[in-house]
């Protein structure tokens, strides 16, 4: 069984086809669920208009597939709460100037 530790590892190397930013320091991730018959991914995007939308839900479960092991990983993009800058971590605000 995977563990919570191992979906985020797996999650950072999943990188933002706009920005080329991994989606974990941009904080898109909001809930990562480690169940018996299944892995939950919960994200959102910098802004409802985003295109890449269907790209990164297929990134996100193929990744998280060949990472864990887990064949049923189901992504769902949420709205709530909407993203913001302050939710990308501290390391990504200061390598794109944002203040901490």
């Amino acid at each position: 069984m995977a563990t919570v530790d191992e979906v985020y590892t797996a999650l950072s190397e999943v990188l933002d086809p706009d920005l080329g930013l991994p989606i974990l320091d941009l904080g898109l991730i909001y809930r990562v669920d480690v169940l018996e018959d299944r892995i939950e991914v919960d994200f959102t995007l910098t802004s409802p208009a985003c295109p890449v939308g269907d790209l990164l839900v297929e990134d996100i479960r193929e990744t998280v597939k060949a990472r864990t092991a887990v064949e049923n990983v189901q992504v769902q993009i949420v709205w709530d709460p909407p993203w913001s800058q302050e939710m990308m971590s501290d390391e990504m605000k200061l390598s794109l100037g944002f203040p901490i």
